[in-house]
């Protein structure tokens, strides 16, 4: 039986410092602290790499996007500039039965005429067929309109100028003598 010696003066003094007792029942928390801070760390690491990894597929996705539909912007703004061309335009004005205007009179701000106005003529001059651009493929298609043709007007008795001059609503209107004017212009 072993018996632990009794300690005496310096001894004893000393041997109070040192703690009496194992230390194993204090490192069990700390370790159990320490291992779940990294369980926990490692945890947030893959959760955090998952949303980094899932906002580049959005990304990805959007990306696409993006240039699908700047691809598709450039082909209809190449529409529009085809359809505003000069020679297009002139080509559709005449499908509608426009003709060119004559020399243009103004009214000055005392109401006075100035220039002699005068009636756009039809003239001879064929146009080259000039095609309209194509369509896209995505768009379905649509029938033609088709063009309203001018009707010849029987030839009416002169009336005087002052009857002309107070109703201007009893001239007829045709397409080949009056273009319609957009509105707002």
């Amino acid at each position: 039986m072993s018996r632990k010696p009794e300690l005496r003066g310096r001894a004893a003094r000393l041997a109070r410092l040192i703690p009496s007792g194992s230390g194993q029942a204090a490192r069990t928390p700390f370790v159990l602290l320490i291992v779940l801070l990294l369980g926990g760390g490692l945890i947030g690491l893959l959760v955090l790499n998952s949303a980094l990894s899932e906002g580049a597929f959005k990304l990805d996705d959007l990306q696409d996007d993006t240039k699908s539909l700047t691809d598709e912007e450039q082909a209809l703004q190449r529409d529009v500039d085809a359809y505003s061309a000069p020679d297009a335009l002139q080509r559709r004005a005449r499908e509608l039965g426009m003709v060119p205007g004559g020399d243009p009179a103004f009214l000055n701000p005392d109401g006075t005429v100035r220039g002699i106005p005068e009636a756009a003529q039809q003239s001879s001059v064929r146009v080259p067929l000039v095609l309209s651009p194509k369509k896209p493929a995505s768009t379905p298609k649509q029938k033609p309109k088709p063009t309203p043709k001018a009707t010849p007007t029987p030839k009416q008795s002169p009336k005087p100028a002052a009857s002309q001059a107070a109703s201007p609503q009893a001239q007829p209107r045709t397409p080949s003598t009056q273009p319609p004017t957009p509105p707002g212009r």
